[in-house]
C-alpha cells in the first residue's frame, strides 16, 4: 500500500465481519464488537466476542486469532495488530444489538432526559426486550416497573455483575 492511500476502516470492517462471523460460529461464539482503529500511528483490530453459553477464556481468544489471522491478513491492506478479547463482566453496552444480546441480564441505565419518580435519571433495571422501533423493555428492580424506552434516550448503560443468586456482587 502507498503512504498516501486512504484507509475507509467502515468498508474494512464490512468486508472482514464475515470472515469473523463465520470463525466465531465454529466455536460457538459471537462478535459483540468488531473494531478498526488507527492510535498513535498504528492501526489495531479488536474483537470482543461472547458467548450465550459459557464464560469466554483466554485459550477462546487465542483460538479464534489464530484461526482468522491469515484470512484477515489477506483482506487488510495495512499492519495491524489484532486483539481478541472478552468483553468484560461490566462492559458499558454500545449499541442496540448488545441490548439483544444481554437480554435478562442486570443494568445500570443513565437516561439523557428521563426523569424517574424517585428524581433521578439512572435506574438498575433487567433488560427484558429489545422490542421494534430502537426501543427496550426494562424491568425496574427497586419497584419492578416496566418501561419501555427508546434506545436514543439511553444516555449510557452498564452490565451489573452478578453472583449466582442473582444479587449483585459488592466491591
Amino acid at each position: 500500500m502507498r503512504n498516501n492511500e486512504i484507509i475507509n476502516k467502515y468498508d474494512i470492517i464490512d468486508t472482514i465481519t464475515p470472515v469473523i462471523e463465520n470463525t466465531l460460529m465454529r466455536y460457538d461464539l459471537i462478535p459483540l464488537e468488531i473494531d478498526f482503529q488507527k492510535e498513535n500511528h498504528r492501526w489495531f483490530l479488536r474483537i470482543f466476542i461472547y458467548s450465550y453459553n459459557r464464560a469466554v477464556t483466554l485459550d477462546d481468544c487465542e483460538r479464534v486469532s489464530r484461526s482468522m489471522e491469515d484470512f484477515i491478513d489477506e483482506l487488510i491492506p495495512v499492519k495491524y495488530f489484532l486483539e481478541v478479547s472478552s468483553p468484560g463482566l461490566d462492559r458499558k453496552l454500545k449499541s442496540e444489538k448488545e441490548f439483544v444480546i444481554f437480554t435478562g441480564k442486570l443494568v445500570e441505565v443513565k437516561f439523557n432526559e428521563i426523569v424517574l419518580q424517585d428524581g433521578s435519571k439512572k435506574m438498575k433495571a433487567r433488560i427484558l426486550d429489545a422490542v421494534e422501533n430502537g426501543e427496550i423493555k426494562l424491568q425496574n428492580v427497586e419497584n419492578d416497573e416496566v418501561m419501555i424506552v427508546k434506545y436514543s434516550d439511553i444516555h449510557s448503560a452498564k452490565l451489573i455483575i452478578e453472583d449466582n443468586i442473582g444479587e449483585k456482587k459488592n466491591d
